[in-house]
């Protein structure tokens, strides 16, 4: 067989209408694809060895075949495979950000923030798919009436720091907040609080009761679930 020949073998263009990404979407519906077949469609072409479902299969592969670890790929993650260059690796980081961000707009916000599932929920598309730390605050007046939600703090890999002083400076600016949710994310997928953290909750609840803006929670926040200091008595 022939180089042209076992290209044109592996092209998608050479497949069953069923199994190519492209005719199966517009005959059956974006639906019944699967994963690998989505990102093949924007990956677009092979190379000579791997189709560009190969391609696709490999790179899920790479992320667990998890969609939420792949939004979190860098350019350099994609580029590592034959075949993928910074273009494609483009085309796919802004599609899966426009698939975060719709997640986000989606998301219909609550006009009042009770429990700690309700502050997670209306923090996912803040903090969902990060690969650094960052620090935000739901401010809340009576009730648990949703005033405003804010990013005070943008870190690395290993941390973020939250001034207090920054914290209650925007709160007296929020006319009628009279609680506050702090909310931060580990990378790391560990949900359990570091000393740093326990040590900023208790300095921010002590401002708070001489402010009476209380801190009615801190979320630690991972892709998979939380930890909350009010539920575990621990604020």
């Amino acid at each position: 067989m022939s180089e042209g020949n076992y290209v044109q073998r592996l092209s998608i263009k050479s497949w069953s209408e069923d199994d190519r990404p492209r005719e199966k979407l517009i005959l059956k519906g974006k639906s019944v694809l699967s994963d690998a077949e989505l990102l093949a469609i924007l990956i677009n072409s092979g190379t000579k060895k791997h189709s560009a479902v190969d391609l696709a299969k490999m790179i899920l592969q790479k992320a667990n075949n998890d969609l939420n670890a792949l939004g979190k790929f860098s350019m350099a993650d994609f580029t590592i495979f034959e075949g993928i260059g910074e273009a494609k690796a483009i085309t796919i980081m802004s599609a899966l950000e426009l698939g975060r961000r719709r997640k986000e707009q989606a998301i219909e916000v609550k006009p009042v923030v009770i429990t700690s599932k309700e502050a997670y929920i209306l923090m996912r598309p803040y903090l969902l798919d990060l690969a650094h730390e960052e620090f935000w605050v739901i401010f809340l007046g009576r009730g648990g009436k949703l005033i405003s939600v804010q990013q005070v703090s943008l870190g690395g890999i290993n941390g973020t720091v939250a001034d207090p002083r920054v914290i209650y400076k925007k709160a007296l600016e929020l006319p009628g907040c009279t609680g506050i949710i702090l909310a931060h994310n580990h990378p790391s997928g560990n949900s359990r609080p570091s000393q740093e953290d326990i040590r900023l909750t208790k300095s921010m609840k002590a401002a708070g009761e001489l402010l009476q803006i209380h801190v009615l929670d801190h979320l630690i926040f991972c892709d998979e679930g939380y930890y909350s200091f009010a539920d575990e008595a621990t604020l």
